[in-house]
């Protein structure tokens, strides 16, 4: 069974049938997300959920039937009409404002944020995930702290070293790489990392807080925390709509159902003991699938206009002379559902880029708590927003 990115995940089973659906017009917008002031233009379309023009450093893109329209298409699917949603362009301009903010922090309090991983056994999946961070930390001035220890090490071991990081006043995230080998407590590792430094936002206080009203956590999950802020970046409108997370895990689907509920949407959770969850999902605006099953969501599982988020990557077997032998898919039918969702995630290149951008983010927030270093242009959640005071 495939892993989701960034996860350890327990997958579920669901029946899936064929389909052919129509395709349906759609309007494209990409917003680049920054302080800059927003355009009154507004793009009426047959279905609820509406792409507002935003900003003119994007071409103005509208896809129709009409072959009188004339528009340069932003990254639309040839065959379809769906707007395909860059996650990999979202995370490159997040990794930009990032950057920005970690060389002020630097020039007016002289503090790096520093990022502390700990890798336990030798899988290639977590080593390939591991190597890409730390990629990433350093492409945004972020200092990377790295353990990796045997398979075989104990779990005190491991507790060690997160007691270690605990006190480091130079780290200001710690990062526990999942999944942890089998004789190991994953809750009990989890917990040890200070809530403070739990920059991937699993510490139990920080999920309770998630889903209490009025509450605030110090960090959201990292996959979930992408999925929302590609809604936002893409000014795709949440409140009052139907959306559908389909998976329950720790990791993505009930985080992500419980950010989706913030945005005052109207949630269902689709998941392994859920009786006919096509019908439920025929119903959504919003889909974020999350449960490492190939192809699963087909096209008539999908709302026409319906907005899809697909964080599944599954790698396929291919007839192939490329040496991997195999290509990577998401939870959703691509060919068939972009032929009726007005926005869709590739995979890859969707969700995956934008859980590492998140990481940076979470860790940039931590360090600007820590060190009461005035938020200018990130919230509680790292969304890059106008000033808000450091959270107590």
């Amino acid at each position: 069974m495939a892993s989701l990115i960034h996860m350890s995940s327990a997958t579920t089973i669901f029946t899936s049938s064929s389909s052919s659906s129509s395709s349906s017009s759609t309007a494209a917008r990409l917003l680049h997300f920054t302080t800059t002031t927003k355009f009154p233009n507004t793009i009426s379309r047959s279905n609820p959920l509406q792409f507002r023009i935003s900003n003119p450093k994007f071409p103005k893109t509208i896809i129709t039937h009409s072959s009188s329209s004339s528009a340069s298409a932003i990254q639309v699917d040839n065959e379809t009409a769906a707007t395909v949603i860059d996650g990999k362009r979202v995370a490159k301009d997040i990794r930009e404002e990032v950057a920005v903010e970690i060389s002020r922090m630097k020039d007016e309090i002289g503090i790096v944020p520093g990022l502390a991983v700990i890798l336990v056994g030798d899988r290639k999946d977590s080593a390939t995930y591991v190597r890409n961070k730390k990629k990433a930390c350093d492409t945004v001035g972020i200092n990377s702290y790295e353990v990796q220890l045997p398979e075989d090490s104990s779990e005190e071991e491991v507790l060690k070293h997160i007691s270690k990081f605990n006190d480091d006043p130079s780290v200001h995230g710690i990062l526990v790489q999942l999944p942890l080998p089998s004789h190991m407590n994953e809750q009990n590792i989890l917990n040890a990392v200070c809530i403070e430094k739990d920059v991937d936002g699993f510490h139990p206080l920080n999920i309770g807080r998630l889903a209490m009203r009025g509450r605030e956590p110090l960090f959201v999950p990292c996959t979930p925390k992408g999925c929302i802020e590609l809604l936002h970046r893409y000014d795709i409108p949440i409140k009052g709509k139907r959306a559908v997370v389909i998976g329950r895990s720790n990791i993505v689907g009930m985080p992500a159902a419980l950010l989706l509920q913030r945005e005052d949407a109207t949630v269902s959770i689709v998941h392994s003991r859920t009786k006919n969850p096509e019908e439920i999902t025929r119903q959504a605006d919003i889909i974020i699938s999350a449960v490492g099953q190939p192809n699963m969501v087909r096209g008539n599982w999908v709302k026409p206009g319906a907005v899809l988020i697909d964080v599944g990557i599954n790698p396929v077997e291919v007839r192939s002379r490329k040496p991997r032998g195999y290509r990577l898919v998401g939870d959703i039918c691509y060919e068939e559902a972009s032929k009726v969702a007005s926005a869709i995630t590739p995979v890859p290149g969707g969700v995956g880029p934008m859980t590492i951008a998140m990481l940076l983010s979470n860790t940039l927030l931590s360090a600007k708590r820590l060190h009461n270093f005035r938020f200018d242009r990130f919230d509680v959640f790292g969304v890059w927003v106008c000033l808000k005071a450091p959270l107590k």
